[in-house]
């Protein structure tokens, strides 16, 4: 217990959910990152975790090194001073593959909804008995006699092939981060080499036909809305006040199960769920008891209503991922219009992706899109422009800045749904901003 954890970026979502956990548990631990605010850090500070500058003295001998992955020689003064000086390093993904052992863990892959996913397993379970859990929106727990652990499995740059979890959840497999993968196959491929390495239950969702293809050393059960799923949501009723459903598995009734959540995304989600705790061995009556407070998780449809106006903010960067929270929108707001206001994350992904994000968007009624957000690992920013986007959008598309969100007033009964992995929440805080103002003037 003597050694300190030093994490080397510790604001990122993934370190600052394990440095959490790790705190939690009894162990000393620090951080270092960049000056800049990151809703992340604000767990870190409440939980008193020191998060210093970068700088090579944050470097010695008595500190166990844990280095994001964003991070290298090239660009890091600390990860350049370790190599040099010979002190060894862990990635966050290597510490994780290795801590893990000690716990029943269970992991959640998949393209889209890992988080939503891991937020609702680790919910259910640390209700139920004791449970660690490290979710993607930068929440960890930790507790050192913890008989399961609950994670996101990370498949950029093959990042969860370390990982050997007892159980895992895939949600789904589809193309993202072209950045990195040349095509939907060799996607296939990381979750194919990953699922071999799961040991005791894969739950994957059965329409998904890569997910068909999946080989692996343990048994595979299917989830879906279909007959020829092991487990099989049914009788499902979708209301204001979030979705109703039972689950069967083999002719054999599992529970009535509710979710305060919205779209067909989260009812997929909740039998995966149930499915991977029935075959854990877990109680089902406690699994529907515990489902029903679930509150959701960070930048997960996370709602706030200003002065009357409701406003949505969301994760959402894939248009896989914009067509399931805008048809969650329209679950809970039947009768009022939906404005999407949408920032594409990475040059290399708007470009692969260009029509598909278009036909995504014209479920909204009205689409606002904000300049394109490059990552800091894409060197080139290929020839692709926010105003592209816009010309292949049926739907009224119009381009906004930080500076002047106006426009988004022409509209009356209206839900705005930001979404974003970039800094769109800019754009969301500069029109709080502007309907704060005009309700104080027209007092």
């Amino acid at each position: 217990m003597s050694k300190t954890y030093h994490f080397i970026g510790i604001k990122g979502s993934g370190m600052s959910a394990l440095a959490l956990m790790l705190h939690q548990m009894g162990h000393k631990v620090q951080g270092s990152d960049v000056p800049k605010y990151y809703f992340t850090q604000r767990g870190l500070e409440q939980a008193g975790i020191p998060i210093l500058p970068f700088s090579e003295d944050n470097i010695t001998a008595d500190v166990e090194l844990i280095a994001g992955n964003a991070f290298r020689e090239d660009n890091n003064v600390e990860i350049a001073y370790a190599i040099q000086n010979g002190f060894k390093f862990k990635r966050y993904h290597e510490f994780l593959g290795e801590f893990m052992n000690q716990f029943t863990s269970l992991g959640v892959a998949g393209a889209h909804g890992k988080t939503s996913t891991t937020g609702l397993l680790s919910h259910v379970l640390k209700n139920i008995t004791e449970t660690s859990y490290l979710i993607g929106d930068g929440t960890g727990r930790g507790l050192a006699n913890s008989q399961y652990f609950v994670f996101e499995s990370d498949e950029y740059e093959r990042h969860f092939m370390p990982y050997h979890p007892e159980y895992s959840i895939i949600t789904n497999i589809d193309f993202d981060h072209p950045d990195y993968f040349t095509s939907v196959n060799d996607v296939f491929d990381a979750f194919n080499d990953y699922a071999k390495q799961v040991k005791k239950g894969l739950f994957l969702y059965g329409e998904d036909t890569f997910l068909r293809k999946i080989t692996a050393n343990a048994p595979i059960y299917y989830y879906g809305f279909n007959e020829d799923d092991d487990f099989m949501a049914y009788d499902i009723t979708r209301t204001i006040n979030g979705s109703d459903f039972k689950v069967k598995h083999k002719n054999k009734e599992l529970g009535s199960f509710h979710v305060p959540t919205y779209g067909r995304h989260n009812v997929l989600n909740a039998t995966a769920v149930v499915a991977n705790l029935y075959i854990a061995g877990v109680d089902m009556t406690l699994v529907a008891e515990h489902l029903k407070t679930f509150s959701g998780v960070k930048r997960r449809f996370t709602e706030k209503i200003i002065n009357g106006t409701v406003i949505i903010d969301d994760f959402a960067h894939h248009p896989t991922e914009i067509i399931a929270t805008l048809d969650a929108a329209r679950q809970k707001y039947p009768s009022k219009e939906i404005v999407a206001i949408f920032q594409p994350h990475t040059f290399t992904r708007t470009i692969a992706l260009l029509d598909e994000f278009a036909d995504a968007l014209n479920q909204a009624d009205a689409v606002y899109l904000a300049q394109i957000y490059g990552s800091a690992r894409e060197v080139d920013h290929g020839d692709v422009k926010v105003e592209d986007l816009a010309a292949k959008i049926v739907k009224p598309a119009k381009v906004v800045t930080v500076e002047n969100v106006s426009p988004l007033l022409d509209h009356d009964n209206a839900v705005y749904v930001f979404m974003g992995a970039g800094d769109i929440q800019l754009y969301e805080r500069s029109f709080e901003e502007l309907l704060s103002n005009l309700t104080k003037n027209t007092q």
